[in-house]
This record gives C-alpha cells, structure tokens and sequence, in this order.
C-alpha cells in the first residue's frame, strides 16, 4: 500500500499536525534541531508543504527526500527545500543546527518584494544539499545563532531584524552555493512544476470540452492542484517558459475557441458555456481582446 502523504497549506497547519501552534501570526520559524528531534532515530511521514525551509547541520547523520530524490546528511551539511516538493526526512544519530522555516508572504513582507529576482534559487527545483566544511559552516552557524536570539528576543523590532539577517543569509548561500544559477537554464523539458501545470491545463480543457466541468480554472486552481502559493507558480511559469500562467490559459482558450468555431456550427453562447464562461458577453469580450476580432467575425472570416 502506497504511503498517505500529508498536505500542508500553511505553517500553521503544520505546527498543528505536530501538536503545537504558531504562537504569531508571521510565518518564519527557527528551532535548534536537538530539541525538534531529541529521540533518535526518527523517521517523518512523507508531506508536502507550502513554505521554505533551511537546515543548518552541524553534526548528526541521516537523509533527506525531495520528490524522487534521496540525500544523504551529515555534519557540516546546509540544504533547502522550496514549497510543493514531496519531502520526508530520517535521522540516524542526533543532529545538532538550526531549521528555519518561512513562507513567501515573510519573504516579501520582510526582505523585499522583489525577493525572486534578487534570490533565483528560491524557485529552483533541484536543490541538492551543500557538504561544506568547517570554516563555511561557521559563517552559517552564527548566523543561525543571531536569528534564533532575535526570534526569542520581545523587540517591537524582531521581525525587521529578522528579516535583515535573512537577507545576510541568502546572500551568503547565493555566494557560496548558487552565484550562476539562472531558472531560464533549469529548462522548462526538466521542470516538475511546468510539466505538471502543462498537464493540468490539458486535462482542464479536455474536462471542460468534454461537459465534465463549466469552470474556468484560473491561476490559484493551477496553484491549489500542486500545493502551490499562486504567485510562486507564477513566478515559476514565467521565468522558466517565458509566458505568465495567465498567458497559458488566455492561449489555450483561443485555441479551442477557434477550433470550436472552425468545425462546428454551434451558437458562440454554446461556445461560451462550454470554455467555462458564465457570461457569452464576457466569452466574445475576451476573444477581441485576444485575436482583435469577435467570435462571430472569426466565424464569417473562415
């Protein structure tokens, strides 16, 4: 039997799930990774979730799961884990660092809302873990220790302060790990989001033409069906097709408008309904804009 994976939508259901709370209503989090997990060895159910997540190990042994991908961790090692992966960890002998969880809404809130295009590597999709020694991990050991005194401080400041050392630490990462990598390279053909997408907007329209559904998805479904912040996935689509989610859907809906009209005499409110518009006023609005003429003159031109 097929393991059950947990879905989380937010750190909160996720503190939940392991029989706490977060205590505040910023999601970023930093723990020492003794006190998470004291008895050992621990294995973790497999779950997807919608935050961030650095781990700072500087001692202990186990692996970690990303999707289809198994690595091993030891001392001295730094990894991240980006939302909607697949993830599930295992500790082997008692690990020793700091975990720090996030979501996107801090990032933006708190460093800067342009926070993707100055830390690409927040939407890579491999993220191997980094095996470092003793001198690096020593810058980031001391970071893990300022944050987790600000986090424990009562300072009407702490999130600012927080936020300003996030950025000291991506930008070490991005230094010592990451200072090439480009999402235009980590091509769409290896991208498990823009594949899944791709299949989900073709399943969509095949329901849709098919009487299965009268919705239009738009782009917090395509975000929902893979655990997905809304506009992380659009930031994913478009840096690593070039075309923005809304663009996807707006070319598939001409594209099956088109052909609807081409190969069948039906009324353009039936076509209207059947692409998933509640309004045929809305259907023939959204077609001009698009190809620059109504679906009736569409028609009469063919």
């Amino acid at each position: 039997m097929a393991e059950a994976i947990a879905i989380y939508h937010s750190m909160a259901e996720f503190y939940a799930s392991m029989g706490g709370t977060l205590e505040q209503e910023v999601e970023f989090t930093i723990h020492r990774l003794e006190k998470v997990h004291g008895d050992v060895p621990v294995k973790s159910p497999l779950f997807r979730a919608n935050y961030y997540s650095i781990i700072i190990i500087g001692s202990g042994r186990g692996r970690y799961i990303i999707d289809n991908h198994s690595y091993a961790t030891k001392p001295y090692t730094i990894y991240f884990t980006n939302p909607g992966h697949l993830k599930g960890f295992e500790i082997h002998e008692l690990a020793t660092g700091f975990v720090i969880t996030f979501a996107e809404s801090f990032l933006k809130q708190y460093v800067r809302e342009d926070i993707f295009d100055e830390f690409p590597f927040l939407i890579a999709e491999v993220a191997p873990p980094q095996y470092t020694n003793q001198d690096i991990f020593q810058e980031f050991n001391d970071l893990g220790n300022q944050l987790i005194r600000e986090y424990q401080s009562h300072s009407n400041y702490k999130f600012k302060i927080i936020g300003s050392l996030m950025v000291v630490l991506l930008l070490k990462i991005k230094e010592k790990f990451w200072r090439t990598y480009d999402p235009i390279n980590e091509s769409d053909s290896r991208s498990q989001i823009v594949l899944t997408f791709k299949r989900n907007l073709e399943k969509h329209f095949r329901d849709l033409t098919a009487g299965n559904v009268d919705t239009l998805y738009q782009v917090q479904d395509y975000a929902e069906a893979q655990y997905l912040h809304p506009s992380y996935l659009s930031t994913v689509i478009k840096s690593k097709t070039g075309k923005s989610v809304n663009n996807w859907i707006a070319e598939k809906v001409i594209a099956e408008a088109q052909a609807i009209l081409s190969r069948s005499s039906v009324s353009i409110q039936e076509v209207a309904y059947q692409l998933g518009f509640q309004e045929p006023g809305h259907f023939s609005r959204y077609f001009k804009k698009h190809t620059g003429m109504s679906p009736s003159v569409f028609r009469e031109n063919l």
